[in-house]
């Protein structure tokens, strides 16, 4: 193994094909090196423009799942607070990216560091001093623009997964601990697992979707869902929720329960039912063809 490592920098929320794309290139470039992501909690928007605050893609130990399993050796997170933001360059590369003892930095060619945000790439190789190489990666995308976690949440709020996917190369997905609902899905035949909607975090569009449900807590299957969002408006709900059936499945007991659910595709939009009698025609002709659909995948 190289005696230095090489490090690649990024927010990494969603850690989509452009991200991969940068872990790849640095990979490549020093395959006996240790590989290093730096990412940052919470999102800098929260100090600089908290009203601003995007939606996330990813929980933080999603995040650290996925880099993991895009090829990084060790994720350090760097918290992001006040005095992090008021660093110089300087001070930023030799705080905190130094002493990872650096043979070779990776970063998109619209990298910024350092006070308001002061530093480019070209910046970072002036701070270098030849002490490790700084390599710029163009940025992924499809000729229009480049990939970016922001076309996600759009395509996520739109809830057009096929969009979701293109870019990133995932099903989305949502976490989150199963809790206590109004059990009307039981009493119609179709219990679901209950997840609350974090405001911070991105939900797809309200509707009926097909996916998949698995527990986080414990090793298991991926079992086939119909996953509802948004606010039961035919019992003239309020709280927006998130909502998976697991296929032909009663006797599961997941109150307490993380787990994460995978969002395919979207069937139909959110719908008020005239009653409970036209909700259980409908949830049944839901079923049946998400069944269809999930059988192929």
């Amino acid at each position: 193994m190289s005696d230095g490592s090489v490090i690649v920098i990024g927010n990494f929320d969603g850690v989509h094909k452009g991200h991969v794309a940068l872990i790849k290139a640095a990979r490549d470039a020093e395959p006996g090196a240790k590989l290093i992501a730096v990412t940052f909690w919470p999102h800098p928007k929260v100090i600089h423009r908290p009203d601003q605050v995007p939606a996330l893609l990813t929980s933080l130990d999603r995040r650290i799942e996925l880099l993991r399993a895009a090829g990084v050796d060790e994720v350090v997170v760097v918290d992001y607070t006040v005095e992090l933001s008021r660093q110089t360059p300087a001070e930023f590369v030799d705080g905190t990216l130094r002493p990872l003892n650096p043979a070779r930095i990776v970063v998109g060619d619209n990298f910024r560091f350092g006070l308001n945000n002061s530093g480019d790439v070209r910046t970072l190789a002036d701070l270098a001093g030849g002490d490790f190489k700084v390599q710029v990666q163009r940025l992924v995308g499809d000729g229009a623009e480049p990939n970016s976690a922001t076309l996600i949440r759009k395509a996520i709020a739109d809830g057009d997964l096929d969009r979701v996917r293109e870019l990133s190369d995932q099903v989305f997905q949502f976490t989150g601990i199963v809790v206590e609902g109004d059990h009307r899905g039981r009493e119609m035949g179709f219990p679901t697992a209950n997840l609350a909607v974090d405001p911070t975090m991105a939900v797809p569009a309200d509707g009926v979707y097909a996916g998949w449900v698995t527990r986080r807590d414990i090793p298991s299957p991926r079992w086939p869902a119909a996953i509802s969002v948004g606010t039961n408006p035919t019992f003239d709900g309020l709280e927006r929720r998130v909502e998976a059936y697991v296929l032909d499945r009663t006797d599961l007991e997941l109150y307490g329960v993380e787990i994460a659910i995978d969002f395919h595709t979207r069937i139909r939009g959110q719908v008020k039912f005239e009653g409970m009698e036209s909700l259980i025609k409908q949830m049944h002709a839901d079923v049946d063809q998400i069944r269809e659909l999930l059988a192929d995948l």
